[in-house]
């Protein structure tokens, strides 16, 4: 027994020793960095001010996407052992200086009072409420809450709005941390407030620039560059902790989406050092360092070519029959050697006011069905489980499964084979070749009897393509399209066809740059390179391999062969000049439309869609375009505008014409 005792003390013991051990580890490993120069500022009066400039977008060619533009701004430092009597006359001198747009705010100016006022402040409190303080039933806090509930109107009314004015900065001299600097005004500084306030001396206060994005293209991608936050907003509140430890304060300004959030460890400048000097002046200790630049693989020149075809056609495309629906589309342009995006465009028309708004970003996040444009991902099931026989002839008809009705072909092709049948789009062929994938033989009125396990064989080799999977882009956020979960005979006929589980745009990209380049999945990147100021390269792409498709390139091949067919007197004729060598796939499929915005589709369309790469033998480009809901179905006109076709016959046109 007193073994077992001892056992169990020195277990204790060594238990109590291992989670202090960790602490330590989690405060020096973890936080050693920021628990350092807090010491260190308080120790040395170290500060930084204000913002440092973040590195710049690029594209390409070197052209600037976005820039920073210094502003002039006024800015607190709360220097050791400072009174409240002194902070307050700097609020107030502060508030006679400097021209500050404010909303009124009544607990700002109650917290003022009270630190005016500390001997009525005490009186607030009744002398059984500081007994229960010192007997633990109610806390310093609770007390400060009861004097701002009792601080009256009645005792605020001589306070002016120059008043009010000092109370908000003197909450900005004491948000966050003592020994962060505080951004007091860091918008519309005039030079004679600057001036005034830098001749003032006043202790802890100084001028500085910080910085703001510009944006020399306009609205040109300007949401994918994506925003920052304010230096009054300073670091979103969800990962705080996580920037804190890699040394920000809390009103740095990060990025909150798109590129700016993706890439803020590059971008983010180096904010300059100073020493507080007993006379209150400052002693530079290190610069301020912009931040690297991020180059975009993005051809701006490219982009805005693009992005006037697609306004153009899309307003064409409404002067046509039934398009009541139709208001948007994609266009992107990429690298299917190293999964780089050189154009990345989606635009939508207001009907009413005819303008066009930016929808880049629905790119990565909306998804379609996309129709036959999967075929290629189709026939490679058929390959890999020995269900296709390379030129063996079929004639085209359509299957009958029990209980479903004929599904067909869009009209009779003839006689067919594996690469013709590409060619044609046919739809029996991909209904034969999913009914063999379940282990049966085809005949009329069949029950098929699908298996949850029919669609997962389809699922995966769609996943190697890129196709129902995230394509690992370097934007935060990309979404997924929807994976059915109903299992049912005409619904595995569907997804061979592309009708049935949806795709985002971008999925398609990396699915025809993976057939593009024999199977090899490629991350997709709008990132070309990041360089520092020097020039020298930080990071840049070279095309990461996420996965390879296990099919044999004589395989691929004839899948290739397939799509230069679809483009040369096949369903896609017309959609990129044959001068190019291209090969790609059309697609048309069943959508739906939300009519009266209730959150309900209640109208069914038709979507098209277009990936193409080019040349065949060494591809240089791959192009996917998709225009949702270019028809709808009703009783007066089944007409189908050919907009996508038109879209992409002069995206290609420019596409290897100009670049």
């Amino acid at each position: 027994m007193q073994k077992l005792k001892k056992f169990i003390s020195y277990t204790l013991v060594s238990l109590v020793f291992m989670i202090a051990g960790v602490k330590i580890y989690s405060i020096n490993a973890l936080n050693g960095k920021y628990y350092q120069d807090v010491l260190r500022s308080k120790q040395e009066k170290i500060i930084t001010l204000a913002s440092a400039p973040r590195g710049r977008i690029l594209d390409r060619n070197g052209n600037i996407l976005v820039d920073n533009i210094g502003v002039k701004t006024i800015v607190y430092q709360k220097l050791p052992n400072i009174s409240d009597k002194e902070e307050i006359a700097i609020a107030k001198k502060l508030a006679s200086l400097l021209n500050i747009e404010f909303t009124e705010n009544l607990t700002e100016t109650k917290k003022f009072y009270l630190v005016q006022n500390k001997e009525k402040a005490q009186k607030l409190i009744t002398d059984e409420e500081y007994e229960k303080v010192q007997n633990r039933k109610l806390t310093t806090k609770d007390l400060e809450k009861l004097k701002l509930e009792r601080v009256t109107e009645e005792m605020l009314k001589e306070y002016t709005l120059e008043d009010k004015k000092a109370a908000h900065i003197y909450s900005l001299m004491n948000k966050g941390y003592k020994y962060e600097v505080k951004v007091i005004k860091d918008k519309d500084v005039q030079e004679d407030e600057y001036a005034k306030v830098i001749e003032s001396n006043i202790k802890g206060v100084t001028g500085s620039i910080s910085w703001e994005r510009t944006y020399p293209y306009g609205q040109v991608l300007k949401n994918i560059f994506g925003t920052i936050s304010s230096s009054k907003t300073g670091l979103p509140k969800e990962v705080k902790d996580e920037y804190l430890k890699k040394g920000y304060s809390l009103n740095d300004r990060v990025g909150l989406s798109f590129l700016e959030q993706e890439y803020e460890d590059y971008l983010k400048g180096q904010k300059a050092t100073y020493k507080v000097n007993e006379d209150n002046t400052l002693t530079l200790i290190k610069p301020e360092q912009r931040g690297n630049d991020l180059v975009l693989a993005i051809d701006i020149n490219l982009q805005m070519d693009i992005e006037k075809i697609l306004e153009e056609k899309i307003l064409a495309g409404k002067k046509l029959p039934n398009t009541e629906y139709y208001n948007h589309a994609y266009v992107i342009v990429s690298n299917p050697n190293d999964g780089s995006i050189l154009a990345f465009a989606g635009k939508r028309l207001d009907a009413n006011s005819l303008e066009f708004s930016d929808i880049n970003e629905n790119i990565i996040t909306s998804a379609y069905t996309v129709g036959s444009v999967v075929k290629g991902a189709s026939h490679t099931v058929g390959y890999k489980n020995n269900l296709i026989v390379p030129d063996q002839k079929i004639v085209d008809s359509c299957v009958k499964l029990h209980f479903v009705p004929e599904k067909c072909s869009f009209k009779r092709l003839g006689v067919l084979t594996d690469i013709t049948a590409l060619k044609w789009s046919s739809n029996y062929y991909q209904f034969l070749t999913a009914i063999k994938s379940t282990g049966k033989a085809y005949h009329y009125n069949m029950d098929l009897q699908a298996t949850a396990l029919d669609f997962k064989r389809y699922r995966d080799t769609f996943a190697e393509f890129g196709l129902g999977v995230k394509t690992e882009i370097d934007l935060p956020n990309e979404q997924i399209g929807l994976i059915g979960t109903k299992v049912a005979d005409d619904l595995l006929l569907n997804l061979a066809i592309g009708q049935y589980d949806t795709y985002t745009p971008i999925e398609l990209v990396q699915y025809i740059n993976t057939i593009a380049s024999n199977g090899q999945r490629k991350k997709l990147s709008l990132m070309q390179k990041i360089v520092d100021a020097k020039g020298d390269v930080l990071k840049e792409n070279k095309g990461e391999v996420l996965n390879e498709v296990d099919l044999d390139e004589y395989y691929f091949e004839r899948i290739k062969e397939g799509f230069r067919e679809v483009l040369d007197g096949g369903t896609g004729r017309g959609y990129t000049d044959l001068k190019w060598n291209p090969a790609g796939k059309t697609g048309t499929s069943e959508s739906f439309y939300d009519s009266d915005n209730d959150g309900k589709a209640d109208v069914k369309t038709i979507t098209m869609s277009y990936a193409m790469f080019a040349p065949l033998e060494n591809p240089k480009y791959s192009l996917v375009v998709i225009s949702p809901n270019v028809s709808h179905e009703n009783s007066k006109s089944d007409y189908t505008a050919y907009v996508n076709k038109h879209i992409s016959t002069e995206v290609s046109k420019i596409l290897f014409e100009n670049y």
